[in-house]
């Protein structure tokens, strides 16, 4: 089968690897109709992110079951499915707590050794472990562009506001506007945010996020600080949504957010970063990170988007054939696509 390689910074090629085939009673192996690329793969493709040569990238999916093992009750061979970023047992402390992206044995697609050894998705097929709690049936009649960010972009976004505990009114800033941040915009909308603010400095996304009812601010022709106090009595942004994954976007969501509010960094940081612990001290800041509990919210997700409430559809701009990985890479590393779906 063909399966998109990681080779060095800057470098993916498509390569012929051996098919996958069921290991442990509850694996499945999935024939990939559409799979993504998202922002954490640019970590990987710049190299911020480290994997071995010749490791198969990607983490989003939707496909079929063409194998099963004993053990995988949930889903059955020809059976239409998504696929959840990361795996889970369902047994461990952290299954048992409702925490399934700290899971003992769980493992990322596409990240490597650092992860788990767990071949991405950007390939023909894919290997899925545990599969009882990482594959989910796709709704009847959900396209594969929608049904694909269920199992990452759209369970982040709403990762990011869940944890944040946001309340009907609240106000909320997302800074970073590729597709988690605007995920993250409709859900703040969706739970009832009385305003949005929409932080970026590339004119595309900052009108999608006007779109779907932010208000847009840019990120260098504007004052972002100054909008926000504007649209807060001066007080800050109840939540702040980091959806970046860098210093200075840390930094802006710790000082926009208002006295005991809560900063979301959802963002992927691979690395030390130095931000002003005084001020989330004197503020009193609450402070969310870490990899999204896809799994724990991907029931609630589909949900919303099978009603219509959350839509990623606005999202996907491009849609390329695997074979053109390169070139979708390279596309989306100069900001020309929002989202990239690829069909094999």
């Amino acid at each position: 089968m063909r399966a998109v390689t990681f080779q060095a910074p800057g470098e993916v090629r498509v390569e012929e690897r051996p098919e996958p085939e069921p290991a442990a009673a509850d694996d499945a192996v999935v024939r990939v109709e559409a799979t993504g690329v998202c922002g954490s793969d640019l970590h990987i493709y710049h190299g911020r992110v480290r994997i071995e040569p010749g490791f198969t990238v990607g983490h989003e999916f939707v496909g079929t079951v063409v194998a099963a093992g004993d053990g995988v009750s949930e889903v059955s061979d020809g059976d239409r499915v998504l696929g959840c970023y990361c795996s889970a047992c369902g047994k461990c402390f952290f299954c048992r707590s409702g925490d399934y992206h700290q899971c003992d044995e769980g493992r990322v697609f596409g990240h490597g050794k650092a992860l788990g050894s767990l071949q991405g998705a950007q390939a023909d097929q894919v290997l899925v472990p545990h599969a009882n709690l990482t594959l989910r049936r796709v709704p009847e009649g959900m396209s594969s562009d929608v049904a694909l960010f269920a199992g990452d972009v759209m369970g982040t976004g709403y990762h990011a506001i869940a944890q944040a505990e946001l309340e009907p009114g609240d106000a909320v800033a997302v800074l970073g506007l590729g597709p988690v941040g605007l995920c993250a915009v409709q859900v703040a909308r969706a739970a009832g945010a009385a305003r949005v603010l929409a932080v970026d400095a590339v004119e595309d996304r900052l009108r999608v996020a006007a779109e779907l009812g932010a208000d847009a601010v840019h990120l260098s022709e504007e004052d972002p600080r100054g909008a926000v106090k504007a649209a807060t009595d001066g007080r800050g942004v109840d939540v702040a949504v980091d959806a970046v994954g860098h210093p200075d976007a840390l930094d802006m969501a710790i000082r926009m957010c208002r006295k005991a509010g809560t900063v979301s960094a959802i963002g992927v940081y691979a690395e030390r970063v130095s931000v002003h612990m005084g001020i989330a001290w004197i503020k009193a800041l609450t402070v969310h990170t870490g990899q999204a509990n896809v799994i724990g919210h991907v029931d609630r997700v589909l949900a919303l988007m099978a009603a219509g409430v959350l839509d990623p559809t606005p999202l996907v701009t491009h849609h390329m054939a695997l074979a053109d990985a390169a070139e979708a890479y390279a596309v989306y590393d100069r900001r020309e696509a929002l989202k990239i779906v690829m069909a094999p």
